[in-house]
């Protein structure tokens, strides 16, 4: 018999967490599950299932924050909070941030919950759900990360 290790217990429990997620309805800058959540809220709310609170306080934004800012607001936090995976190597479990175009900053992000399978808050989908990671959303990836206190 083969024991999953540590990282696969964890990485199942941030999939299992996740996947509690989906049917909340989109609501931007929220972050309750079953009540409503945006793709930065699905994040902090796995976030404080593993970690108690979020790890800093997020200001107020709008829905146009990273074109009126033209700053690299979501990737620099996911620097200061994960750690950085080479996307050739991300695995379920980890958090996966998206640029809409290559011109503009970074201002999506879900999970990965199987091997080719998203999970994410999309306001276009109206709830958080569970869906194909096609070629398109592929090409958007802007940065791979793992959640803190995976061994």
């Amino acid at each position: 018999m083969v024991r999953p290790s540590s990282d696969e217990v964890f990485r199942a429990a941030i999939v299992a967490e996740a996947r509690g997620w989906i049917g909340t309805p989109y609501r931007h800058q929220a972050s309750l599950k079953g009540v409503g959540a945006d793709c930065i809220g699905l994040v902090r709310g796995v976030w404080r299932a593993f970690h108690g609170e979020d790890p800093e306080p997020l200001p107020a934004y709008s829905g146009d924050w990273a074109e009126t800012t033209g700053e690299e607001t979501l990737l620099d936090a996911a620097h200061r909070h994960f750690a950085a995976v080479p996307v050739a190597a991300m695995l379920p479990g980890d958090v996966l941030v998206f640029r809409w175009r290559p011109s503009l900053p970074a201002k999506h992000c879900g999970f990965l919950v199987e091997p080719e399978r998203l999970l994410h808050a999309y306001q276009s989908a109206g709830i958080v759900a569970e869906g194909w990671l096609a070629p398109q959303w592929r090409a958007r990836i802007a940065g791979v990360f793992c959640l803190p206190g995976r061994a």
